[in-house]
C-alpha cells in the first residue's frame, strides 16, 4: 500500500481522536464539570445528620399508628407542625414484616420508630374488655411465660427476628427500633421483676436481639433504648437494664403529666428530671423522650405544655420528643381542647424544633457537635 498525503492525514486524524477520547473527554466536559476520572476518586459527600446540631425533633405516637393517619393529620393541624418522626408499635405474637407501614410513614417526611414488644398485646386487650382493674390487668399482660427473656437470648425466636432484620435492611433507608421498652417497670413480660425473669436477662435478650440485626446486615437501624421514668428507689438502678453504648444508639425515657395518682401539678423537671439525671450517669448517648402526654384532669394541661417547651433547652442532649396521641385511660391528645392545641402550637413553632427529616439522612448518635 503506497504511502500518500491523504493516507497521513487520516491516520494523524484517527489518533487524535482517540487521544482525546480516552485522556482529555473523561476529565472535563464542555460545561467545566468533573468528568469521570475525577469524579470516580472524589470522596462521597457526608449525609446530612438528624436532626441538626441544636435542633429537636418532634414525633408522634397515635392508636391507629401508620394504617390510618387521620389522628396524624388532626395533630398536624392542631399543632401546624408537621412531625418528624412517627412511632408505632408492633406485638411478636401476631405481626409479620410488612415493609408498606415504613413506606407510608417514610412517604410523609417522617423517620419510622418502630416500638417491637415481644409479647402478645392481645391478653392485655381482652382484661381490658372484661373491665379488669389495673392491678389484675397489669397481672394478666405481665405473665406471658412464652415471652421469658431467657427464650429471646436463648434464640428459640432466632428465625422470627431474623425475618425482621432482612425485611428492615431491605428498605434502604433509616429505621429506629424502640425495643422492648419501659423494662423497669412491672407492666410487661420483658422486665425483670415478672414471668420468671432473672436479673441480667434483659441484657442478654437486647444484645441477642441486635447482634442478629447485626449478622443480618441490618445496619439502617437506630436502637433506642427506653425506660420508664422512677417512681420510687424501691426498683433497681435502671444501670442494670442498659446493654451498654456498642448496643445503643439513642437512650430514652417516658414519662407523662397529669396521671390520677400523682400530686395535682408536677413540672416537667418533676416528672422526668431525675431519671434523666440517672441515665446520663453511665451513658452519653442523645436522648430522646420517647413518649410523654398531659391530661387536663386539673384544666393546667395547656401549661404544662408551655412550661414543658421552655424547660426542653434546658437539656441540650434531648434530640427529640414524641407526643402520646391517644385517649387512652385520660385524654393526652393535643386536640383535647383549643386551648391546649394552641400552646402546642406556640411552643413548637421556636426555632429549635425547625427541621425536616428525609431517606437521605444519618441519624445523629453522637453529640459532639451539638
Amino acid at each position: 500500500m503506497r504511502v500518500t498525503l491523504p493516507r497521513i492525514v487520516l491516520v494523524l486524524t484517527g489518533a487524535l481522536l482517540l487521544t482525546y477520547a480516552f485522556v482529555v473527554a473523561p476529565t472535563t466536559t464542555s460545561e467545566g464539570r468533573v468528568g469521570a476520572v475525577t469524579a470516580a476518586t472524589e470522596a462521597p459527600r457526608p449525609r446530612a445528620p438528624f436532626p441538626p446540631a441544636g435542633k429537636t425533633f418532634i414525633g408522634v405516637m397515635t392508636d391507629k399508628g401508620p394504617h390510618d393517619f387521620t389522628p396524624v393529620d388532626r395533630f398536624t393541624a392542631a399543632a401546624k407542625h408537621r412531625p418528624q418522626v412517627m412511632l408505632f408499635s408492633e406485638g411478636w405474637a401476631s405481626a409479620t414484616f410488612d415493609r408498606t407501614l415504613f413506606d407510608r410513614i417514610k412517604d410523609r417526611g417522617m423517620m419510622p420508630m418502630l416500638g417491637w414488644e415481644p409479647w402478645d398485646y392481645r391478653l392485655d386487650e381482652r382484661a381490658r374488655q372484661q373491665k379488669l382493674t389495673a392491678q389484675q390487668i397489669d397481672a394478666v399482660r405481665s405473665d406471658q411465660p412464652s415471652y421469658r427473656l431467657s427464650r429471646i437470648a436463648g434464640g428459640e425466636f432466632d428465625n422470627y427476628v431474623r425475618s425482621w432484620a432482612d425485611g428492615i435492611r431491605s428498605l434502604g433507608y433509616p429505621v429506629a427500633i424502640r425495643f422492648a421498652h419501659e423494662m423497669n417497670g412491672y407492666w410487661y413480660p420483658w422486665c425483670e421483676l415478672v414471668n420468671g425473669n432473672q436479673p441480667g436477662d434483659y441484657v442478654k435478650a437486647w444484645r441477642h436481639v441486635h447482634d442478629v440485626f447485626r449478622a443480618a446486615g441490618a445496619t439502617n437501624v437506630t436502637w433506642v433504648w427506653s425506660a420508664n421514668v422512677r417512681y420510687t428507689d424501691l426498683t433497681p438502678a435502671i444501670s442494670t437494664y442498659y446493654p451498654g453504648d456498642d448496643y445503643v444508639d439513642w437512650v430514652g425515657v417516658t414519662g407523662y403529666y397529669g396521671k390520677y395518682d400523682f400530686a395535682p401539678y408536677l413540672s416537667f423537671d418533676e416528672v422526668f428530671k431525675k431519671t434523666i439525671t440517672e441515665i446520663r450517669t453511665f451513658s452519653e448517648k442523645p436522648m430522646v423522650v420517647t413518649e410523654t402526654g398531659g391530661s387536663d384532669h386539673i384544666g393546667r394541661k395547656a401549661e404544662w405544655i408551655t412550661e414543658a417547651f421552655a424547660t426542653l433547652p434546658r437539656y441540650p442532649f434531648i434530640i427529640g420528643l414524641i407526643w402520646f396521641e391517644v385517649n387512652k385511660e385520660l385524654d393526652w391528645r393535643i386536640v383535647s381542647s383549643p386551648a391546649v392545641a394552641t400552646a402546642f402550637a406556640r411552643a413548637v413553632a421556636a426555632p429549635r424544633y425547625q427541621a425536616t427529616w428525609s431517606p437521605d439522612m444519618l441519624p445523629r448518635t453522637k453529640l459532639e457537635d451539638r
